[in-house]
């Protein structure tokens, strides 16, 4: 059997509500669990030697620290971040991928931040107008690919065809599926139903070479009916908080019934092993790590308040797309669009 691949991933230490306290730690568990993976740590080197001291780690062949002398914060205006501060974890993260020094990056740190900073350094992959933000959710048949996640809030049918391209690559990459199905979100299965640009889009994806199943409903994606689903970022980042709103409130009602009374209490403690697998099967944790598809680099979002396990699960990510060949792999579903709607060039 072929070793591993080695992969080096960059890690802005700096980013998310927790900084090197969660980003240093998970880093070492990352390297501890799997052959293979080198981690940069890339931010205020003090803080960081700080982290690593009380955790016993030092810098070596696999783990090294690269400084930042910039940090920026979870409401610093994108536009501001690219203008003036040049020398942030976050974009010298971006500059390692671009130099090929690392081989992905990873930051928990403000998403609208970046975006604009790997938009600007790592450019977008040829034919992809605009990236797009995916991430997994739960579903009855494992996981269901979703983008946009916010990003681009009006989509052309043209963008929504490139998420279904893009989409299609990932799960592929991951999941090692030959043909993933793709699902275009929408107010009903019907074709009719939807605005001029999902009825337009639907035309493409079908016409497209994907395995296009048709329009999903918001509940397809817990059904698992397709592997992917594609709608733009704002119907997705209104479906992705809405979930996580039910979610909550779920696992807050079930708490306050099981501790009503004593028969309650001793029904919660019953139901206690079914309890903890469906938390372990529905743990957001687990999810973690949204990938910013369409730059010409990998690039991991992790949730801002993200902790240790689900950092690392980010991580895992970024290094499972890179083994993977996920730019690759998209950038030739791409070319095989491109070719399909190219005219052949044959005399009349």
């Amino acid at each position: 059997m072929a070793p591993m691949r080695e992969v080096t991933i960059a890690i802005d230490a700096m980013g998310g509500d927790h900084g090197p306290h969660v980003t240093v730690k998970a880093a070492l568990n990352a390297i501890r669990r799997e052959a293979g993976i080198n981690i940069v740590l890339v931010g205020l080197e003090d803080a960081i030697r700080v982290e690593m001291d009380s955790l016993g780690a030092t810098v070596g062949p696999r783990l090294r620290v690269t400084h930042a002398s910039e940090v920026v914060s979870m409401d610093d205006p994108p536009a501001q971040v690219l203008r003036s501060k040049k020398d942030s974890s976050m974009r010298v993260t971006a500059n390692l991928v671009k130099r090929g020094e690392a081989d992905a990056g990873v930051s928990a740190g403000n998403t609208g931040a970046l975006m604009a900073v790997s938009r600007f350094v790592l450019k977008t992959l040829p034919g992809i107008d605009r990236p797009a933000i995916a991430t997994t959710l739960p579903s009855q048949k494992g996981r269901t690919y979703v983008l946009d996640l916010g990003a681009n809030v009006d989509c052309s049918a043209e963008h929504l065809l490139q998420f279904g391209i893009m989409g299609s690559a990932l799960a592929s990459v991951v999941e090692h599926q030959g043909r993933p199905s793709v699902g275009l979100l929408n107010i009903g299965e019907e074709a009719i139903k939807g605005n001029d640009a999902v009825k337009q889009a639907a035309e493409l994806l079908r016409d497209s070479g994907l395995n296009f199943y048709g329009n999903v409903e918001g509940d397809d994606i817990y059904k698992g009916t397709v592997d992917v689903v594609v709608c733009d970022g704002f119907v997705g980042n209104v479906a992705l908080k809405s979930s996580e709103g039910v979610a909550k409130m779920i696992a807050e009602e079930l708490r306050r019934e099981f501790k009503k009374n004593l028969f309650t209490k001793l029904a919660g403690l019953i139901a206690l092993p079914v309890i903890r697998a469906f938390k372990r099967k529905m743990d957001p944790r687990r999810f973690n790590g949204a990938t910013l598809l369409g730059l010409n680099g990998i690039i991991i979002k992790s949730h801002g308040s993200a902790d240790v396990f689900a950092f690392e699960q980010a991580i895992l990510r970024a290094v499972e797309e890179v083994r993977g060949g996920l730019l690759r792999h998209i950038a030739d579903q791409v070319g095989i669009h491109r070719v399909q709607e190219e005219p052949t060039g044959e005399p009349v």
